[in-house]
């Protein structure tokens, strides 16, 4: 059995170009035979805490080698507890629109509250930081207005796939493979060959992905 984490980062549901194609991926999987377990984690109806005051002092009593107390002990716990679902999965997909060249606010503040010393990363004078979770592939699908198949979309910059290319394997996730479904607006004809060829992308990219979770 693999468990799997699917991240929803997208509040339009029904009208989300990055869920549909998440919904493909999924009956992908299922038709390789393999069986899972998916962990669903909608952003947009879970209840992230604000990574503020009491959540960031308590991230830095850890850097500093002390327990977080008071506040802190109770904001270090929220986080905690977000880290450990994030750490039973087994792999890590994520649907997500691209948003002003970058993701989502929501998306953001989850990542911010699990990358916490101690929890999902270490930190050495000598070496440096490493990863504490054991590594779990990731599947980043990405949908955005542009094609940004080939670069800048009309000069538009992609900031979305660097950051999480950096900011995942910070998490200890790899291999990451992200998948950009786009342009998902303009010209039928264009917007309706693209979602063709995404989708036969992603029910080629099942197997392998499966194949790298278990």
């Amino acid at each position: 059995m693999v468990r799997l984490l699917y991240v929803s980062a997208s509040p339009r549901k029904a009208a989300s170009a990055s869920i549909a194609a998440a919904d493909i991926f999924f009956a992908a999987l299922e038709e390789t035979g393999g069986e899972i377990l998916v962990d669903e984690l909608d952003l947009w109806r879970a209840h992230l805490p604000e990574f503020d005051g009491a959540r960031i002092a308590a991230k830095y009593a850890k850097l500093a080698g002390r327990e977080p107390s008071g506040a802190e002990a109770g904001a270090w716990q929220q986080m905690r507890t977000l880290v450990s679902r994030f750490a039973a999965a087994d792999a890590v997909v994520v649907a997500t629109p691209m948003w002003n060249f970058g993701i989502p606010y929501k998306l953001k503040q989850w990542i911010d509250l699990i990358t916490q010393p101690g929890l999902t990363f270490a930190f050495d004078p000598d070496t440096g930081y490493s990863p504490i979770i054991r590594p779990r592939p990731a599947f980043v699908i990405m949908s955005s207005a542009g094609d940004y198949s080939k670069g800048p979309s009309f000069g538009r910059p992609d900031l979305a796939t660097p950051y999480l290319e950096a900011a995942l394997p910070f998490l200890g996730l790899g291999p990451i493979s992200i998948e950009k479904i786009g342009p998902t607006a303009g010209p039928p004809e264009v917007t309706s060959s693209a979602n063709a060829l995404a989708i036969a992308r992603l029910k080629t990219c099942a197997a392998e992905f499966l194949g790298q979770a278990s």
